[in-house]
C-alpha cells in the first residue's frame, strides 16, 4: 500500500475490539503493537510474548479490522529460522507488513534506556530471511533500527541502509532525538520511511502534515489507545472499589449500546 506521496497513519491496536472500533471510525490501516499486546496479557514489553501467542492475537485483529494491518515483529523471535517461521505465520494471519528490529534479547521499548544491538550483518541476514519467506510480493518487510540511542545517528542511518540493501521495503529508524534528525531521515533513503510518533516519547512531536511534507509515508501511533484505556480502567476500578459503583466517573463509560454496535451485533443477529 501507499504508492502515492501521502502519509498513512496507523493507530496502534492490541485486540479485536480495538480493531473493530478502528474500522467503525474509518481508520485506513492499523498497527498491531507488540508492546500493547504484551501489556494486554499483563506482561512488560520485553519480548516475553511467544510467536504463537502473537500470531493468534493478530488473527483476531485482522478479522475484526478487515483491512490493512501492520505488525510488530520485535527481533524476529530468534535467528533467521525463527524469522522465516514468523513471516509464514504472520502472513497466514492476514498481516500486510511487519517490522523487525536490530535489538538483542531481551528487547525493550524503543523509547526506553538499556537497549543493546546485534551486529549489522546478523540483522541483514534476518531481513534476507524475511524477504525469502514471504509469499506475496506486496507483503512489506520493514527494517527497524534502534541504533540512535546506542551508536548515534550516523550509525543508525548506516544500519538502515544495509537493511535496504538486504531487501527491506521500508525503513524505520526508531526514536529520532531532535527535529533536525526527523527532518533529515526521509531524504536519505530511496524506499518509504516509517516513523513512530506520539506525545511524551524521545522524538519531538511532529504533526502529520509536516511529516508528510518531509517525505514520511507511514506513521504508527502504537500505544495512545491503550494509554487511554489504562487511565480510564484505573479510574473506573477505583470508583467501584471505593464507592461500590462507577457513578462518579460515568462520563468515562461508553453508551451501553456501543458495546454491541462496535462488534456488529445486529449484523450477526441478522444472519441467524
Amino acid at each position: 500500500m501507499n504508492d502515492q506521496e501521502t502519509l498513512t497513519i496507523l493507530p496502534g491496536v492490541y485486540d479485536g475490539l480495538g480493531a473493530s472500533i478502528a474500522r467503525h471510525v474509518g481508520a485506513e490501516a492499523v498497527y498491531a503493537s507488540g508492546g500493547a499486546i504484551a501489556r494486554s496479557l499483563g506482561l512488560p514489553d520485553l519480548g516475553l510474548v511467544s510467536m504463537t501467542e502473537m500470531a493468534l492475537r493478530l488473527e483476531s485483529i485482522v478479522r475484526a479490522f478487515d483491512g490493512t494491518v501492520f505488525a510488530d515483529g520485535d527481533t524476529g523471535y530468534g535467528d533467521t529460522q525463527h524469522v522465516r517461521r514468523m513471516i509464514q505465520m504472520f502472513e497466514a494471519a492476514g498481516i500486510k507488513g511487519v517490522h523487525i528490529e536490530d535489538q538483542s534479547f531481551p528487547k525493550r521499548c524503543g523509547h526506553l534506556e538499556g537497549k543493546s544491538l546485534i551486529p549489522k550483518d546478523s540483522m541483514c541476514r534476518k531481513i534476507e530471511s524475511a524477504v525469502k519467506a514471504r509469499r506475496a510480493d506486496d507483503f512489506l518487510i520493514i527494517g527497524r533500527t534502534d541504533a540512535i540511542a546506542i551508536e548515534g545517528f550516523d550509525m543508525a542511518i548506516s544500519r538502515a541502509q544495509s537493511m535496504v540493501e538486504a531487501g527491506a521495503d521500508v525503513v524505520f529508524i526508531e526514536a529520532p532525538e531532535s527535529a533536525e534528525q526527523v527532518e533529515l531521515i526521509p531524504g536519505l533513503f530511496d524506499v518509504p520511511v516509517l516513523i513512530n510518533m506520539f506525545p511524551g516519547g524521545k522524538t519531538p512531536y511532529t504533526s502529520p502534515d509536516l511529516l508528510e511534507r518531509l517525505g514520511y509515508r507511514y506513521m504508527i501511533v502504537p500505544s495512545d489507545i491503550q494509554r487511554a484505556c489504562i487511565q480510564a480502567t484505573e479510574l473506573v476500578l477505583r470508583s467501584i472499589i471505593e464507592n461500590g459503583n462507577s457513578e462518579s466517573v460515568s462520563n468515562l463509560l461508553s453508551p451501553l449500546g456501543d458495546r454491541d454496535r462496535f462488534v456488529d451485533q445486529d449484523q450477526w443477529l441478522g444472519e441467524s
